[in-house]
Order: C-alpha cells, then structure tokens, then sequence
C-alpha cells in the first residue's frame, strides 16, 4: 500500500476547508491546510460577508441617524461620513473573527497550516514553496473571484472590486455599479446611505434574477426612494477615466449614453480559483463555471473532493460550510452522501431583506409545476409596524397537495424570519404545525404563522364546515351583518 505525507490535503483556507479541517484533524486524520494568502478565513472574512455586513450595519444606523424625526426624535445635523473610521471599525471586526480562523487554533485542533502557492504534480503530489507534499485525499477549496467583464477600457482604470472596496481611504461623491446581483444591490444601498450618489448598471431588464420579480421590486423601490438610480437594459461598451472621473459609455436599444462618478465598482460575478492548480497533472477536470464534480462532491479523481464557490454552483458561505460536511462524510467515514440543494436558502441584505428557500413563484411557472401562491403583507404585522418597517410581504408557494415548495420573504430582518421555514422544510413539518404554534408578541416572525394559517383557514372556516356544525349543533348563525 502506498505511503502518504498526510491522510487529507485542503487546499483553501475559506468556509469549505476550515470545515473540512476541522472536522478531519478532530477525528483523527493526519491534516494539511494550504492557504495561498496570509490569513485563514478567505474571500468571506476578509473581502466579503464580513466586512460587507458590517458596512451594512454601519451605513444603517447613519440612516437612522439622520431619519430621526420618523421615529418621533428631535432631528439631528450629522456630520458627513469619515470613511477612514468607518474602514477602522470594518478591520476591528474583522480581527475579532479572525481569532476563530488562526493558525494557532487549527494547529490545536491538530491540522497543520500551510501558506503558499499549490500546484499539482501528480493525481497525490503538490508542490507548495519548493516541498513536494502528498496526500491520500486532496480537497479543492480555493474559492472564487470577482469576474471582470470584457469590454474596452476597463483593464486600463482603476476599477473597485470587494478586494479592495473596503480599504477606500475617503467616500466618493458617487459611483457607478456595475452588476445589480446581491453584492451590488447591498453595496450600493450601504453607500447611498453613507452619503455617496449611486447609480446601478445591470445589463439586463431587473436586478436580483433569482428572485420573484414582485419581490424584486419591494427592495428596489425602497432603493429608489433613498436616492439609487437604475440604468436597466445598459450594457457597457467602454469606460475611461478623465480629470479624476470615471466615463461609461453605455448602449440600452439601440443608443449610447455616458454616465459620469467618482468611483466605479465591478461586481459582475464571480470566477473560480483554478489559475496555478494546474490541475490537469492531477486529472481534474474543470468546466467553464468551476470544477466538475458527481453529487458526492468527488472530481474526475475519486480520492480529489472539491467545494465551495470554486464549484461554480451556490456561491454562499453557508453553502461552502454544507458542502465541506458532504466532503467529510465521504472522505473521513467513507459513507456515499450526496448533496441536497433542494432547501438551500439565501438571502440579500438590503433593507428591506429579500431571503428565499426552496422553489419561488417563477421556477415553478417554468417547470411547469402546478402550484398555489399565498401572501401575508407586513403591514398587518403589530412589530413590523412598530419598528416602522412594515414593507414587504412573505409569500409561500405550495403545490396542489398543498405541500411546500418554497417560500420568498421581502421585509424586515427575512433572513432570520426565515429560519423557521429552513427548520420546518428541513424536518417535514406541516403547516397545521405552523400555524398553531405559539410566538411571542409582538414579533417578526408572527408572520410565519399567519401565512400557514390563513392556508388553513380557508378550509376550516369554509361554509361547508359551518353547514356541518350548524346540522349538528343547532348553531343560528351570523349575529351580525354589515349593512
């Protein structure tokens, strides 16, 4: 039997292969992390969710700030933003976590730590610093960068990306964005509200299109009213940068028309991390959208797992953490587990929040599958309206047996509404328990429960059932009728 360095060999230090690590090293395998930047934590720590959460957070309570008198508050003067402070805090929390995904703690847990370039000789041998390592199983987890569209101009300005959005030393008078996905959305509303003039460009004809558009549009016109302008149908043909601004020149049917800022942001999508791999000396095959995996997360080389965004498939945090357990199960116990996207949510972090899970309204159009919409709006919710943030709704997509096939929330804090839709299609669990559970009041998520509920309600409160009862118990009926 052939003799290896290490038992498992992880080459990405994001959420897939600190989950891989971890689980490994704490169960006994001999492990190796190899991480191509200075830090652990990846393009999520360090460049993504992290530091555009917190400047999310940031730019929400300076909106709040300078909205006051909503509330019923004395309206204030704040002074303009010093994005210098604002980078400061981002770097702190981003230190706080970085805690969590050292060195130090992996060495404790027992994986080795590895910074360099990795590239492979052989189908177990890679190359990292001039050593030749080798491993009985390897994991791809490098992760994914920002793609940057082709178009003439571009590779000769200095464009923004989320690699270097965050290290801004002053806020921009305005900005162009291009790509009106998550990360564009959130980012241009975040710097909208710090006191910068956005404009969006999506090629296309709406932005978010994963998502509903009825859904789509609750989140952009709440970005509408707080000043972000969307170029819609505007593909970029070139750009240039002239006295310290940015010219983009731009075709939407037929005729060109140049936008004008100070700072001009790519988030276009993202490509995977493959470049240096060289993978081909390994027998991995790698597709246009990332490398080619069968459903247990193996590469064209059984004993070569791959995960997170360098997959090409769901480019989530959340996913890349699922992702690496799939890894674990099947490298480390040698079980065949397979993945299971059907309940993978997500979520925009705009305000209001669009979060999904399951099969929107749209999806089950084009698959042709029979289904049924019901709708709760915010505006009958007692927290919601209380806090002054009663936009949205919540919409639930059944099937004709009235099973759940997915659910999409447009409004305060959806995300965390949403967790009791991922427990509840995670488990099985039926509406009836739904809508009979007790929530305290007043909360968000008593909005959960009175969707469920008015789908049960349409049975139990139906004239046939009121015939029913008044046949058995004699009941006289209506007490009271408007005239």
């Amino acid at each position: 039997m052939a003799t290896y360095d290490y038992d498992i060999g992880i080459i990405g230090g994001g959420a897939a292969g600190l989950t891989v690590a971890a689980g490994a090293a704490q169960l006994g395998l001999s492990t190796l992390l190899v991480e191509r930047e200075p830090n652990l934590g990846g393009d999520c720590l360090h460049h993504g969710c992290v530091p555009s959460k917190t400047l999310i957070r940031t730019a929400s309570v300076y909106h709040a700030m300078r909205n006051a008198g909503q509330y019923g508050l004395p309206e204030a003067a704040v002074p303009p933003v010093d994005f210098r402070t604002v980078a400061r805090h981002i770097r702190g929390v981003i230190g706080s976590i970085q805690a969590h995904d050292s060195e130090e703690r992996f060495c404790g847990l027992g994986a080795r730590v590895l910074f360099g370039e990795a590239e492979f000789e052989d189908e177990h041998v890679v190359r990292c610093d001039g050593k030749r390592i080798s491993a009985r199983f390897w994991v791809l987890a490098t992760g994914s960068s920002p793609a940057i569209p082709s178009f003439s101009g571009l590779d000769g300005v200095d464009c923004l990306t989320n690699r270097n959005l965050f290290d801004l030393k002053e806020l921009p008078a305005s900005m162009l964005i291009l790509g009106g996905g998550p990360v564009g959305c959130e980012m241009a509303q975040a710097f909208q509200r710090l006191g910068c003039q956005i404009a969006v460009v999506q090629r296309g004809p709406r932005i978010l299109k994963n998502d509903d558009a009825d859904m789509v549009r609750v989140v952009m016109d709440a970005m509408k009213r707080e000043g972000v302008r969307f170029e819609l149908n505007a593909t970029p043909r070139s750009v240039r940068k002239r006295n310290g601004r940015y010219e983009l020149e731009c075709e939407r049917d037929g005729e060109t028309f140049v936008l004008n800022a100070d700072a001009l942001l790519v988030a276009t999508g993202r490509t995977p991390n493959v470049a240096g791999l060289r993978l081909k000396n390994a027998g991995v095959e790698c597709g246009p959208r990332g490398i080619v995996v069968d459903e247990r997360l193996r590469t064209s080389q059984k004993h070569i797992f791959a995960a997170g965004d360098v997959l090409g498939k769901y480019l989530f945090t959340h996913a890349a953490g699922y992702e690496g357990g799939i890894v674990i199960s099947n490298a480390v116990f040698r079980l065949p587990r397979k993945v299971d996207y059907t309940w993978m949510p997500w979520c925009t972090y705009t305000e209001p929040e669009l979060a999904s899970i399951g099969m929107n309204e749209e999806r089950a159009s084009r698959a042709g599958v029979e289904h049924v919409v019901w709708e709760e709006p915010f505006s009958a919710n007692d927290r919601a309206l209380a806090e002054g943030q009663s936009e949205g709704r919540i919409k639930l997509v059944l099937d004709r047996r009235e099973k759940p096939l997915g659910v999409q929330i447009a409004g305060p804090h959806a995300g965390e509404v949403m967790g009791e839709w991922i427990s509840a299609l995670n488990a099985g669990t039926g509406l009836s328990t739904l809508a009979s559970a007790v929530h305290p009041y007043p909360t968000v998520c008593e909005i959960n429960k009175r969707v469920a509920g008015r789908v049960l309600a349409s049975k139990l409160f139906s004239d046939k059932v009121k015939k029913a009862l008044g046949f058995l118990f004699d009941y006289k009926g209506r007490a009271c009728t408007l005239d």
